[in-house]
């Protein structure tokens, strides 16, 4: 990975859904104990979503290499965040450790919108829950254009916020 002054090519960055070719670095996938406590390990999840047809893995990818991880999640998994039929659910999204802080994160939220659209053209809306502890991602997703709905739910973790990003309102914004 090319690095200049600690900051990522970020032009380099791109989604994919998951492939077994991504299997070995899966493997290597690092996460602090501090980032585990709000999210869950890609091997654990991709076996998961192997068992669920609604769950897409999407692998954040730079040059080949799997930096960043998450789930969209269709069907009855969005219930409990939305109403709207038309709506995904993004989960278990992640940054590998000893890549974080290069503004990756950043740059695959604004990829988002767009690999939904492509992939998912029927969906209007992306939801997501993030446990109110994490101020951290809650700045990733609020200066990505998702918005706080102000609704709560009680997670595993603790208090979860449900964000939303109106994908339609995105796009006439952009």
């Amino acid at each position: 990975m090319k690095i200049k002054t600690a900051v990522v090519e970020l032009e380099a960055i791109c989604l994919k859904f998951y492939c077994a070719a991504y299997l070995p670095q899966l493997k290597k996938y690092h996460l602090s104990i501090s980032h585990r406590e709000f999210t869950g390990m890609p091997l654990q999840s991709i076996e998961i979503c192997s068992k669920d047809k609604n769950r897409h893995p999407v692998i954040i990818d730079y040059h080949g290499s799997a930096i960043g991880y998450f789930v969209l999640h269709s069907g009855s998994g969005v219930e409990d965040y939305s109403t709207n039929d038309f709506a995904l659910l993004l989960r278990t999204y992640s940054i590998d450790s000893r890549y974080q802080g290069m503004g990756i994160a950043k740059q695959s939220m604004k990829l988002l919108p767009a690999f939904v659209k492509q992939h998912f053209p029927e969906v209007n809306e992306i939801v997501l829950a993030v446990n109110q502890r994490n101020g951290a991602a809650q700045r990733v997703y609020t200066g990505s254009g998702f918005l706080d709905t102000g609704r709560k739910l009680m997670g595993r973790k603790g208090k979860q916020l449900i964000f939303h990003m109106n994908l339609e309102a995105h796009y006439n914004l952009t």
